[in-house]
């Protein structure tokens, strides 16, 4: 095999919705202000029944469905998170015990906050390339309203939380392409959760500044990477943080013809689970042709990015 290839996508939200409305009794905030500064409509908000494992085994279990395959098919299972309040087991290994997996998968998670999915797509491919694996399972997950300051309107008014999952197989003709990764150590700080419980805090200016500047060269590299002008994008799937900094950054990207997510509207920032689950909705809408490129670009925490272009499954 040369190569991996997205074959399917599944994504799950919990019931509860917050709205803007529901903020303003909470906070000094209004539903214009949250509008016109973030984008904002709703997001999901899950209940003590559901920790992050929950999260991401319902979205897993529908990507399973969508590919036709069982749990015993995958030999690694990997989940982007930075909201697992355990240790151990760790969020990997909890989902392939839910789904009953009786392969002995290699459960891994990796925590590079709102790029983590990115990262860990990149690293399905890699293990897939090197003959590592077969099959892998790939999610983003995250429960932000746990580590939530709610009495800080700059950022209880941004966070949700939910999960997508994507079904990743070895391929004669590759559908992801080459990552696109790195960091700005000096401006690891910029956005946090730390402390004990730990709490997100972020610095927004400093975020919003470094992404609408240097996140737009960035992305052309990607495309470029996997040989693809961005004029021939299908779609756009930013890590969705703000409705701000999106719709700017598609432009400047230079995707023209592409379906910009922007799933942050209703769902809010979910950090990890945002692009798989954004990707999951335009796929089951049937916005995106099956084959067609897709960018997906991650960014946050660390403060770490990572992209690639991937075909639709």
């Amino acid at each position: 095999m040369t190569g991996s290839r997205v074959v399917a996508l599944g994504h799950y939200q919990p019931a509860k919705v917050l709205t803007n409305e529901d903020l303003a009794a909470m906070v000094d905030t209004t539903d214009e202000w949250i509008r016109s500064r973030v984008g904002i409509k709703t997001r999901h908000i899950a209940g003590p029944d559901e920790p992050v494992d929950e999260l991401a085994f319902q979205a897993a279990g529908k990507a399973l469905a969508g590919a036709g395959l069982t749990p015993d098919d995958i030999d690694l299972v990997l989940v982007a998170t930075s909201t697992a309040i355990d240790r151990s087991p760790n969020m990997a290994a909890r989902v392939a015990a839910k789904l009953g997996m009786g392969g002995g998968p290699a459960v891994m998670d990796i925590n590079v906050v709102c790029s983590g999915f990115t990262h860990a797509l990149a690293t399905a491919d890699h293990a897939i390339r090197a003959g590592s694996a077969s099959r892998a399972l790939v999610i983003g997950a995250d429960k932000m309203t746990e580590i939530t300051d709610w009495s800080d309107r700059s950022t209880c008014v941004l966070t949700g939380d939910g999960a997508g999952a994507a079904v990743v197989e070895a391929s004669d003709e590759p559908g992801i392409g080459p990552v696109l990764w790195g960091s700005v150590p000096e401006m690891g700080n910029a956005v946090r959760i730390e402390g004990s419980p730990p709490v997100f805090a972020q610095e927004g200016q400093s975020v919003y500044r470094w992404t609408t500047s240097q996140l737009p060269p960035l992305a052309r590299k990607v495309c470029e990477k996997a040989g693809v002008l961005p004029e021939d994008l299908a779609a756009v799937v930013l890590h969705q943080a703000n409705l701000r900094i999106i719709e700017p950054l598609a432009a400047k990207i230079g995707a023209v013809n592409a379906v910009v997510a922007r799933d942050v509207v209703d769902s809010g920032n979910t950090s990890a689970g945002s692009i798989p689950m954004a990707l999951s909705k335009l796929v089951q809408r049937g916005e995106i042709p099956t084959g067609a490129p897709v960018l997906l670009f991650g960014f946050g925490g660390n403060l770490s990015y990572a992209g690639q272009v991937i075909r639709c499954p």
